[in-house]
């Protein structure tokens, strides 16, 4: 029985999870970006109430986390949403709490594991995990091991660049996938196409968007191509670096995806005619909104079980 903690910018979710990926127990509160300790407490209590919630005890504890992470150092790097936590080390002093071994990767790694062990992805050596909300992150697995760059980082696949003539974005370039073809680049894209007596420009978000979109309305069915042309030239540069045998999608934008699926795999076809594109099987995540929570589970399992 895993603890798993799942860190994001806004909030914690804590949980337990067995060996099959089958969540017992779940809560969360919000995340004090500034005061690391009182979110160490927070974590300790929530893991104990999960535990007693399930009538369990913990074997292990796995954490995926926003940011950059030093995966073997057990350490948070230089993570924007959480100036207060940086270079702490959840690993160690949970370790210390709980007397038992603890795990952290970054939460798009740990997504991509438990797809690719517990979700759609299994039984696929070759997969690489995507998700497309606020952001574009992922993970990517080769031959059943998580991929690692040097000093272990994490790849940021939201950060290659598709159109140097486009928007700027945080990372330092312009053009980005994520700036691009994340959720805000579609809200954007729209703001500055539609005409200036547009009904629906007030409040308008990603998903509002899309259900235009389904209803029909013309300049929502717009954002919803370019958004899928973006998010098929970005795949296609996956798929042509590594050819994986699925790429398993994720995120809010995601949760509508027969909207920009059609359009997405015509992209592919047209820029990849040198490599075997349609033996890369495009999936839906399959594990719900338990899937941070069941990746960090499967980080423990990753690291200490098998």
């Amino acid at each position: 029985m895993i603890g798993a903690v799942d860190i994001g910018g806004t909030k914690i979710a804590v949980g337990v999870v067995d060996d099959s990926g089958k969540v017992l127990s779940r809560m969360e509160a919000p995340t004090d970006p500034d005061r690391y300790s009182d979110g160490l407490n927070l974590i300790a209590r929530l893991l104990r109430d999960t535990a007693g919630k399930a009538g369990v005890e913990l074997s292990g504890i796995g954490i995926g986390s926003t940011g950059p992470v030093d995966p073997m150092r057990g350490e948070f790097g230089d993570v924007d949403f959480l100036p207060g936590w940086r270079g702490k080390s959840p690993v160690r002093d949970l370790a210390q709490i709980f007397k038992v071994r603890v795990a952290l990767e970054n939460d798009g790694d740990a997504a991509a594991l438990a797809e690719a062990g517990w979700g759609a992805g299994r039984n696929r050596s070759r997969l690489i995990y995507v998700t497309v909300g606020t952001g574009i992150g992922g993970g990517i697995v080769l031959d059943g091991q998580l991929y690692r760059g040097v000093d272990g980082a994490h790849p940021e696949v939201g950060h290659h660049v598709v159109d140097p003539a486009g928007p700027e974005c945080s990372c330092g370039f312009h053009g980005c996938w994520e700036s691009l073809a994340a959720g805000p680049a579609m809200v954007a894209w729209l703001e500055g196409h539609a005409p200036a007596g547009y009904l629906h420009r007030q409040g308008i978000s990603a998903k509002r968007i899309c259900e235009l979109a389904q209803q029909g309305d013309a300049i929502a069915i717009q954002t919803v191509e370019h958004e899928a042309y973006y998010l098929g030239l970005g795949l296609a540069n996956l798929i042509n670096l590594f050819t994986p045998d699925a790429i398993v999608l994720s995120g809010s934008v995601m949760k509508s995806a027969p909207l920009f699926l059609d359009r997405i795999r015509a992209v592919i076809r047209r820029g990849c005619r040198f490599v075997p594109a349609e033996k890369t099987q495009l999936m839906l995540a399959s594990l719900g909104e338990d899937t941070n929570l069941i990746g960090a589970a499967r980080v423990w399992h990753y690291r200490f079980g098998e």
